[in-house]
């Protein structure tokens, strides 16, 4: 029996793929194992599968800035080291792939010094610290930007696979989902989306906007768990808390998207042919990785970027939905005509599974 170790954690991002991944191991029959933090948000979701093993380890977070908690992880890092070399030596697999984050990093190299085969991904252009530090430890580096490659020194070991997607959002209906929101097909309707936990400034932009965009637009406000305000309501306005399989009918009803510039939405949005106006996170939040990826996409002509601070200012959010929407064409044009490369779960995992033979 074929046996893989999974690794990554600390946030969804560094977990998602994993999710989509198992379960095409779980179907040909291989032994799988994750390793991970103890407590950390992939335990809890890693349970959703009994048939992998999941395992613990020490983890110390990789940070790029100065914190006396650096001191206390760089004790945390090397005991996490060896006790995923021990792991590995004693699971012994075939092949360790890692989608990144703190957790990852330990694990990787405790497959080096095993002499294991591993396999990483990266979902934003430039890599997260993790899988840079892993980067001289792998055989192969799947990404989802083609820039990514001019970000890293180890080209040789660099594969452009383009984001994993789901089918989740294809085929949706217009006027299916015009009959959920309880809106029209026939006036121009922008939906506002931050997540499953929701943007607070995007969820601001709504509610200090409320009027003068519903002079013009019908609005459907996707505000994520912690943004939900029952009293914002009015006629062409629809709020949801979170939408899971109506998603994709209501997604067909918008125009214009207003979104964070996750890798993974994006690239939903770009496959959609839908036009963009790109929220990234504030590099106060972040590493800036979403700067990057909504650069990338104005570059290409998807989409448009407000910043953060910007969004709620009705001088700035106003006209720039109007001009999006103005250009609708031009900006479905450009996906048409430069579309974005994409994969899914079952070809990656043929991929990953076919390395194995190569050995």
């Amino acid at each position: 029996m074929p046996k893989i170790i999974f690794t990554g954690g600390g946030s969804a991002g560094h977990i998602t793929l994993n999710l989509a991944l198992i379960p095409y191991f779980i179907e040909r029959g291989w032994q799988i194992d994750y390793i991970g933090s103890k407590g950390g948000m992939e335990e809890n979701l890693i349970k959703k599968f009994p048939e992998v093993t999941y395992h613990s380890v020490s983890t110390g977070k990789l940070r790029r800035y100065f914190s006396v908690k650096n001191f206390i992880d760089m004790v945390k890092i090397p005991l996490g080291c060896i006790q995923a070399t021990w792991l590995v030596y004693k699971l012994n697999p075939d092949i360790i792939f890692s989608k990144g984050g703190f957790v990852s990093f330990p694990v990787v190299v405790g497959g080096f010094i095993n002499r294991k085969k591993i396999l990483m991904h990266e979902s934003d252009i430039t890599p997260g610290l993790a899988n840079k530090l892993s980067l001289p430890f792998v055989s192969k580096f799947y990404t989802t930007f083609t820039e990514t490659i001019n970000n890293i020194s180890q080209q040789q070991k660099v594969e452009c696979v383009g984001p994993v997607l789901s089918n989740r959002l294809f085929n949706g209906n217009k006027e299916q989902g015009a009959q959920i929101a309880h809106l029209n097909t026939d006036k121009p309707t922008i939906m506002f989306i931050g997540g499953s936990l929701g943007a607070q400034s995007l969820n601001n932009a709504v509610s200090q906007n409320f009027s003068q965009l519903l002079e013009k637009y019908q609005i459907i406000h996707i505000a994520g768990k912690n943004g939900y305000n029952p009293q914002l309501k009015g006629e062409g306005y629809i709020q949801y808390e979170y939408v899971d399989s109506e998603l994709k009918d209501l997604m067909a009803l918008a125009d214009v998207v207003i979104s964070r510039a996750g890798s993974n939405s994006i690239f939903e949005l770009a496959s959609l042919h839908k036009p963009m106006i790109l929220v990234p996170l504030p590099n106060t939040s972040s590493r800036g990785e979403q700067t990057l990826n909504a650069k990338s996409f104005v570059n290409k002509g998807y989409a448009e970027i407000i910043k953060d601070e910007d969004i709620a200012n009705p001088q700035i959010l106003l006209p720039m939905i109007e001009k999006v929407y103005a250009k609708c064409n031009e900006y479905i044009k450009a996906m048409q005509d430069n579309p974005v490369k994409i994969t899914t779960a079952e070809k990656l995992s043929s991929q990953i599974m076919a390395g194995v033979q190569k050995g």
